[in-house]
């Protein structure tokens, strides 16, 4: 069926779907926008979220197969990586089992069934789980690839008393950055969003993408995230929205009352911008490259984004082009600046 018959389909469905039918068209939209993801720009990332504000199970093994289900609803996108709630396995259910049952069991049982998943559908997974290593237990996010295969682990750097309590030990210092095939990724779960350490230093690694799993929504704070690092910020809550942030805070996708999953393409072909002194550029940028170059202004905060529209046009080289830098790059040295002007 063509673009035009599906959304006739739904103008003629919706009414006797009410509100259900916004998330069809969401999804209807999307497919289209991305010419069925077949069409994609070379930096594009097709990023998936869920949201457990509607779930509740009895055990462990009930909650996994429903967040199966939900990701195998999801595969329809071809998503590159999709984010999970913070220990989704134990989150929202009514028995969880005790940790120290667990301990053998966190790959094979857990994680199994996802591992195949990603294998099967070709894509990355954040799996948040408590993990067990060298006799500590640690609230985790494990980074499966494209193959089924554990990539690495990040725990959590923040633990919350309570947590403490239960057993749990706090992560490094040190935030590992992963390497995937599309860039690189980071996270962080839940308690570490009061901190900017661990964030900070995932951008000085250079991450692009960074994966918050959580037990609450954290609202702003995900879009602050993202816009103070200038990287993607993908959360995974298990009782408010799941949202996907491009990298000045903007809200790509999010998951709502009608739909427990979201799933949206993020294009990392961007750099961020001061606007000033660089709008002086922007202008001739437009003339040049016409809609190959995406131009978008925060006026208020004097941010600007440079997007890349276009296979054969990098944002590197325009920069360079027009001795332009980028707004991590302008105040570096701005710093330098002034503290050789102090000391002259």
């Amino acid at each position: 069926m063509s673009d035009s018959g599906v959304r006739r389909k739904f103008l003629q469905n919706s009414a006797l779907l009410g509100g259900a039918a916004v998330a069809f068209e969401k999804q209807v939209n999307a497919l289209a926008s991305s010419k069925q993801v077949h069409d994609r720009l070379p930096r594009e990332v097709w990023i998936g979220t869920v949201s457990m504000a509607k779930m509740r199970e009895e055990t462990s093994e009930a909650m996994s197969r429903r967040l199966l289900n939900a990701l195998k609803e999801m595969a329809t996108f071809k998503p590159d990586i999709v984010c999970l709630s913070e220990t989704f396995s134990v989150a929202n259910v009514n028995s969880p089992r005790p940790l120290e049952e667990r301990a053998p069991k966190w790959w094979s049982e857990v994680l199994g069934p996802f591992s195949d998943f990603a294998a099967q559908h070709n894509c990355y997974l954040v799996c948040p789980v408590h993990t067990e290593e060298n006799g500590k237990w640690y609230n985790s996010a494990v980074i499966i690839d494209r193959d089924g295969n554990c990539q690495g682990r990040y725990h959590k750097i923040h633990t919350t008393t309570g947590e403490i309590e239960k057993g749990l030990t706090a992560g490094p210092l040190e935030p590992p950055v992963f390497q995937t095939d599309f860039g690189k990724i980071g996270a962080q779960i839940c308690f570490d969003i009061e901190w900017r350490d661990g964030w900070t230093k995932l951008a000085e690694k250079g991450a692009e993408i960074v994966f918050w799993p959580s037990a609450f929504g954290g609202g702003k704070m995900v879009n602050t995230m993202a816009w103070q690092h200038q990287y993607s910020v993908v959360s995974s809550t298990r009782k408010s929205p799941s949202k996907i942030c491009d990298l000045d805070g903007t809200e790509l996708a999010t998951t709502s009352h009608w739909n427990d999953w979201a799933c949206a393409a993020i294009n990392l072909e961007k750099a961020f911008l001061h606007t000033w002194p660089f709008v002086r550029h922007f202008d001739e940028i437009q003339a040049k490259y016409g809609r190959k170059v995406k131009i978008t202004n925060h006026a208020d905060e004097e941010w600007s984004v440079l997007e890349s529209r276009s296979p054969d046009v990098r944002v590197a080289d325009i920069l360079k082009e027009f001795d332009m830098k980028t707004l991590r790059e302008h105040l570096v040295d701005a710093e330098l600046a002034q503290c050789a002007c102090r000391e002259a």
